[in-house]
């Protein structure tokens, strides 16, 4: 084949002359960190040709799109494993996901040494350098070549439909079905499975950078009403010191797990008679609820909010007012019959009146807005209110406190003027980025969500193609100019419009999503909202939602893993721990408790019978910022001692001096740690 094509590399392009038959491993093949190709946009396999004219690009293992397809590649070497110990197991669907893959099968439970096994029979197919061979089938062929897989036969049939949510879009598209074939080094086919690709060239690009991680029980789709499978989890990296490096950021996210911190420094509890998903805050967890309140009430004061409240539940047509039924109803607790009337054989002579727990806040909001006559003058008008919202969270995705069924939102709506939007959708991101930056979470990049627009979700968002478009102008211009790094989210908007999300990464590199920033064109117009503009004609608004925790539960678990419980002092529940020598200091010490808690200090005074080093070490578990000490010396010279988390110590301060520091460094608000060595 003769002819010319284009690669790109970054913003470089190199013309390329064609003499024979070329794929793209003659042309990457050389260069193991290259997985894969986009030819004119399209992300294709290696081992695909390209012709006269193409725009090549490579793809490399270090970027998402790669590591996405060497961690699918890894899914399909376990499937291949797994299947080879357990000959009866039927394939589910194994897509990538951060941080590694899965891949689900029909078989009987897994034990921790089948893993063991399953990873033996792996590294022998990563040494073998089985090529990954793709080939183009009809669906005919596909179902006869399959026809002991029930699950791929499900998703052949319903290949039109398939959907990133289940990870079924991994396996087939609206296009042509293609079998993937592992091939040994003399062309015969060790195993094969649907897929619409691309691989990697061959397993050996697996290298020793792979892990299998964990099993679960999962269900055929992620419905609950279909089969049971057992899922088997596993991680991939271009190397074995990423591998290594992940596995240690999996060590210290275990020690950060807000889960077993909130038990060990008591904060909240769950309980079987509540419910999952609904925390019971201890005291000590109410107190950083309460800081972190107070302080967000006073930030939305500061800028221009007006505090509303509402109910936790409204009649059900409100939120089909508000577009909540049918468009989030997935989402919210099923109906409250209330009002209901019976005879006395209990029969029904009156039907009830259906109530809803509210997921949301706006709808309230929209008609407080409308309780009365609204003008230009007004606007922008900020309504800001700290409701509990409840959510119908499947149980299997409930975890801690960040995934909830009661969520606490700082929740806030501005109502403006359509030539006001930008700034206030401005006002809000400064608002929130420096929230964030007084909590310590100062690395972060936004996200702009728009709608679906290949069809397939289409039906989910509501509003003109127009309203749309101008919407995610405002938003992705703001984004943009905030110097920030910015990401795109398509089909990440909300029903009514679209958002920007604040993602934060927490002290070991995790990447959290926080606050939102939302815009909605709908939610007015199905209200009816208007106010009177300048030329006395009545004009809709703008409502622009904004929740700068974005629930107060779920920011307290990521708090708690950022800080590894060892809060802040401004924040933390306890401040200063108290710990005598011995019992004959107890009063001493104790007049120093009391001037620090005239001050304001939240302490802790132990006056347990535990002998000195065990309250020390009980202190230090407690993570309280300060730990103050005072025996004989410290008696005498009316002074005590200073020890900090860091380990350091200083002696010998005199109490009015130590007071002092204390409420000083308190009030400062500093997300630092004190220490001796400041």
């Amino acid at each position: 084949m003769s002819g010319v094509i284009t690669i790109r590399r970054n913003d470089d392009a190199e013309q390329v002359e064609l003499t024979t038959t070329t794929t793209g491993l003659d042309l990457f093949g050389q260069d193991r960190a290259v997985v894969a190709m986009r030819v004119n946009g399209e992300s294709l396999d290696l081992q695909r040709e390209v012709k006269d004219g193409d725009v090549v690009e490579p793809i490399t293992v270090h970027e998402p799109e790669g590591l996405s397809i060497l961690r699918h590649s890894a899914a399909h070497v376990t499937a291949q494993a797994l299947q080879n110990l357990h000959v009866d197991a039927k394939l589910g669907i194994g897509p990538p996901i951060a941080d590694g893959f899965y891949y689900d099968f029909q078989t009987e439970p897994l034990q921790p040494e089948d893993l063991k096994a399953i990873e033996k029979r792996m590294g022998q197919i990563v040494k073998e350098k089985q090529r990954f061979v793709r080939r183009v089938v009809t669906d005919d062929e596909a179902r006869a070549e399959l026809a002991g897989e029930p699950f791929k036969l499900e998703l052949i049939q319903d290949k039109g439909s398939a959907s990133d949510d289940d990870g079924s879009s991994v396996e087939v598209g609206t296009g042509d079905l293609t079998i993937y074939d592992n091939l040994r080094r003399d062309d015969s086919v060790a195993w094969k499975d649907l897929c619409r690709g691309p691989h990697v060239p061959n397993t050996g690009y697996l290298g020793n950078g792979w892990a299998l991680t964990r099993t679960s029980a999962a269900y055929w789709r992620g419905d609950q009403s279909k089969a049971g499978l057992q899922r088997v989890y596993g991680t991939a990296w271009p190397t074995k010191e990423e591998l290594q490096a992940y596995k240690t950021r999996l060590e210290e996210a275990a020690k950060r797990d807000h889960r077993r911190l909130g038990t060990e420094l008591d904060l909240f509890s769950f309980n079987e008679l509540v419910g999952s998903g609904l925390p019971l805050f201890h005291p000590k967890g109410g107190v950083i609820k309460r800081v972190m309140e107070d302080y967000v009430r006073a930030r939305h004061i500061e800028e221009g909010f007006d505090y509303v409240g509402t109910p936790h539940i409204a009649k059900e047509e409100l939120f089909y007012t508000s577009g909540h039924l049918p468009y989030y109803a997935e989402g919210m607790f099923p109906p409250l019959l209330e009002d209901v009337e019976r005879d006395e054989q209990g029969n029904v002579t009156k039907a009830g009146q259906a109530y809803r727990l509210k997921a949301m806040n706006c709808p309230m909001h929209n008609l407080i807005f409308s309780s009365r006559g609204r003008s230009y003058r007004e606007l922008p008008l900020r309504f800001f209110e700290f409701g509990t919202v409840y959510r119908d969270e499947k149980s299997g995705v409930v975890q801690g406190l960040t995934r909830v069924r009661s969520i606490t939102q700082d929740d806030s709506h501005s109502y403006v003027m359509k030539e006001q939007a930008p700034d206030e959708v401005r006002h809000l991101l400064r608002f929130v980025l420096s929230l964030l930056t007084d909590f310590g979470m100062t690395d972060v990049a936004l996200e702009v969500s728009t709608r679906d627009e290949d069809g397939k979700k289409k039906d989910k968002f509501i509003g003109s193609d127009e309203q749309w478009a101008e919407a995610t102008a405002i938003l992705q211009e703001i984004a943009d100019e905030s110097g920030l790094p910015v990401v795109a989210d398509p089909g990440g908007a909300a029903y009514y419009g679209p958002k920007i999300s604040i993602q934060a990464k927490d002290a070991i590199g995790r990447t959290w999503q926080m606050s939102t920033i939302q815009y909605d064109f709908n939610q007015p117009e199905r209200f009816g909202l208007e106010y009177t503009a300048p030329d006395g004609t009545r004009q809709q608004p703008v409502m622009i939602h904004s929740a700068k925790f974005g629930s107060i539960e779920r920011f307290m678990g990521v708090l708690i893993e950022h800080y590894a419980g060892a809060f802040p002092a401004w924040l933390s529940p306890v401040q200063v721990t108290a710990v005598p020598v011995a019992a004959e200091f107890d009063e001493y010490l104790r007049g120093v408790v009391d001037a620090l808690r005239s001050r304001g200090v939240r302490v802790e005074f132990d006056e347990s019978d535990d002998r000195f080093a065990k309250k020390i070490r009980n202190a230090s578990k407690h993570k309280a910022p300060f730990v103050l000490i005072a025996g004989g010396d410290d008696r005498d010279a009316g002074s005590v001692s200073f020890r900090f988390r860091d380990g350091s110590q200083r002696n010998g301060v005199p109490v009015d001096e130590a007071v002092e520091e204390i409420a000083a460094f308190i009030a400062s608000r500093s997300n630092e740690s004190p220490t001796a060595n400041a």
